[in-house]
């Protein structure tokens, strides 16, 4: 998510950062972080009316969650392996412009490279266009919206993934 927001509460992480496998226990403050966001306020936020990270999904998926040292939700991401693609990446918004965003790409992308992954597909939540393309993805085309669902266009972005080296 972009750190345009205004307004939002920013308070440094108690202790070192450290990104972790999601569990299941992580799954309600996972499924708060995306229904809090203030990203997804005014027109989108019935994308994530009612959205769910369940336990389900958490166990099916490759997600993994940014915390503090004292353990609270910073933020967190899942990727798909097959085909490559960002499924989800969300930062809380007390935690948007401290780094935390850019912190989950580059796990993202060590995942994606120990996968044998040269790229990972992005569809951009439109206002997070800008932090994609600051951590060097690049955009190749337009998902057109998909009413009733998602009710805009999104950006689609390729992430490269950098060999080790």
């Amino acid at each position: 998510m972009s750190s345009h927001l205004t307004g939002a509460r920013r308070a440094a992480p108690v202790g070192p950062v450290r990104i972790r496998r999601a569990t299941v226990a992580d799954a309600k403050r996972l499924t708060a972080m995306v229904r809090r966001s203030r990203a997804y306020e005014g027109p989108y936020a019935a994308m994530v009316e009612g959205y769910r990270v369940g336990p389900d999904y958490i166990e099916s998926h490759a997600v993994h969650v940014a915390v503090d040292g004292g353990g609270a939700a910073l933020g967190f991401y899942a990727l798909v392996l097959d085909p490559p693609e960002l499924d989800l990446m969300f930062v809380a918004d007390r935690a948007q412009g401290l780094g935390i965003g850019r912190l989950l790409v580059g796990h993202l992308t060590g995942e994606a490279r120990r996968a044998g992954i040269d790229a990972v597909r992005v569809v951009s939540h439109p206002p997070s266009e800008g932090f994609y393309l600051s951590v060097g993805a690049r955009r190749v085309g337009t998902c057109p919206a998909n009413p009733p669902a998602v009710a805009w266009d999104r950006p689609e972005l390729v992430l490269p993934v950098a060999a080790d080296g």
